[in-house]
């Protein structure tokens, strides 16, 4: 077929006739139309009544258990039906007339006007309740809402021994609740988001107008509007779908449970974003840095919490690397281990039928398999599988002479190096990349571990989040945030804001010391 033929095809076709989704203004047309939406819904409720001396036909609908029945019918329904009698018969014939008398009736605090059928669709899904009137073009968008959900608790993820007990919960408007008690500030802007083209999910955008970067901001509203999904249905969806690099085992967001990280996070020129029916916010930028960072560093002495600190980076490193290390000296640098602790390693792995790379796998896929167990089955049989199952498999296995005692240690001390990673994110990628490490220590020796980790390097020295490197402040080295890095600094040296975020207010409290003294 020729070009012209085909431009003359496209061309003759006919053209589909836009579909009309005004808001019909009889009432008999309002509700048909709508049963016809709602087909087999049977919790969607319609309760018709009239209002004003002349009895003019209205309806109310609304989802059942999405409500709050006291407010549909005190707040609602008793003031439409009698508060409107008073009105002289003829003026509410008129449609600016009405809809004035029904706001000034109804005793709810937000009430919106709706003129587009799909936003009744939206409004009625999101909770809330509409009003519609014979003769009335426009609906009322009433939030009566009142589903039941989970009360406030204490954070189980990012457990503290000093600090705030509460935790975000599933329900938005609580969440963004918790982060304002916090907050008090004119600057903290929230924008909200309906995201899944099916589930219509409230995602909030939150962020301190006056530190964030521009750029940053910008960056993070032109992601959140690029997603086009059916469904969201938990801020992971999000965190995946807004990260740099999708392959990455290192996500370049970071979710957190407790509303003073979040605080925190947008006190340095970070954003939050907070989705509807998920206990966790997302927050970007993210490095290791912050990663590794708990809220308790900021609650306890400093010379204290530089030592944790420390104590943290160290084990992250040890989770990662002592199974890979160990295959290495076992298997191929045997001269590398002193003397008489390789005498004690001989005698321990004596009559061991398998190699010690074999060992090691098999005792952490049984470390995996009842790290998952455990997280499966309910909490007080969880914690009892994860205690006994390890002690018992690992005794037997050690009786029947499968595995070395020497092993057993080496895969405990990863297990609980592993727990000292406040993130669980970043501590689940340590763990899948803790068997590539020791799958090229059972190949390469030691000079497969360290390709392997100058690999880990290069990959986290490229990787971004939002425009900033994962590795700062190190790399780049940016020497003035150093002082809130591996060790903390007094609160009266903390003077500024993290730069690596590029804040527009860089002064986090102002320097009252004399010029020339020092204290």
């Amino acid at each position: 077929m020729s070009i012209t033929k085909m431009l003359r095809k496209l061309v003759r076709r006919p053209k589909k006739k836009p579909t009309r989704r005004g808001i019909p203004k009889g009432l008999a047309a309002k509700l048909a139309k709508l049963d016809k939406e709602f087909e087999k819904a049977e919790d969607l409720l319609v309760r018709k009544f009239a209002i004003g001396p002349t009895k003019i036909p209205a309806a109310i609908a609304y989802f059942k258990g999405m409500v709050d029945d006291a407010v549909i019918c005190q707040g609602l329904l008793r003031n439409a039906m009698l508060e409107l009698r008073q009105v002289a018969p003829g003026k509410e014939h008129d449609e600016g007339s009405i809809l004035e008398m029904v706001k000034q009736v109804v005793t709810v605090a937000e009430m919106e006007e709706v003129n587009k059928w799909e936003d009744i669709i939206v409004h009625l899904l999101s909770g809330r309740a509409i009003l519609m009137v014979e003769g009335m073009g426009p609906a009322l968008s009433i939030d009566v809402t009142g589903w039941e959900h989970r009360g406030v608790e204490q954070p189980i993820a990012e457990a503290v021994i000093r600090g705030p007990r509460d935790s975000f919960t599933e329900s938005i408007r609580i969440n963004i609740t918790l982060i304002r008690r916090r907050l008090r500030d004119r600057s903290l802007k929230v924008e909200m988001y309906k995201l899944g083209s099916r589930t219509r999910t409230d995602v909030a955008l939150m962020y301190i107008a006056d530190i964030i970067d521009p750029e940053i901001l910008a960056e993070a509203q032109k992601r959140l509007e690029a997603i086009k999904l059916d469904s969201v249905l938990d801020s992971g969806y999000i965190e995946e779908l807004i990260d740099d690099c999708w392959w990455s085992p290192f996500s370049t967001t970071q979710e957190t449970e407790r509303p003073d990280e979040v605080v925190a996070g947008l006190l340095e020129g970070r954003f939050a974003i907070v989705v509807d029916n998920s206990p966790f916010v997302v927050l970007a930028p993210t490095t290791i840095n912050t990663i590794m960072q708990s809220p308790e560093d900021y609650y306890m002495p400093w010379m204290v919490v530089s030592l944790v600190r420390l104590v943290r980076f160290v084990g992250s490193f040890i989770s990662l690397t002592l199974p890979a290390v160990y295959i290495s000296l076992i298997g191929y640098h045997p001269e590398m281990i002193p003397s008489r602790l390789a005498q004690s390693i001989a005698v321990a792995r004596d009559g061991i039928p398998f190699p010690s790379a074999t060992e090691a796998f098999l005792l952490e896929m049984a470390l995996e398999l009842l790290r998952e167990a455990g997280i499966r089955v309910p909490g007080p049989i969880g914690q009892s599988i994860g205690i006994v199952g390890g002690i018992i498999i690992g005794d037997a296995a050690v009786r029947a002479g499968l595995v070395g005692p020497v092993m057993v240690i080496v895969v405990a001390a990863t297990a609980i190096s592993s727990l000292l990673v406040p993130t669980y994110s970043f501590a689940l990628a340590l763990r899948n990349l803790r068997f590539i490490l020791m799958l090229l220590a059972s190949f390469f020796g030691l000079f497969g571990v360290t390709m392997g980790m100058l690999a880990i390097l290069a990959h986290l020295a490229a990787l971004k989040s939002f425009g900033v490197s994962m590795l700062s402040p190190w790399s780049p080295l940016r020497v003035r945030d150093l002082q809130d890095s591996l060790i903390r600094l007094p609160m009266m040296a903390l003077h500024r804001r993290p730069g690596l975020f590029r804040v527009q207010d860089p002064t986090r409290q102002e320097d009252e010391r004399p010029e020339g003294k020092d204290h």
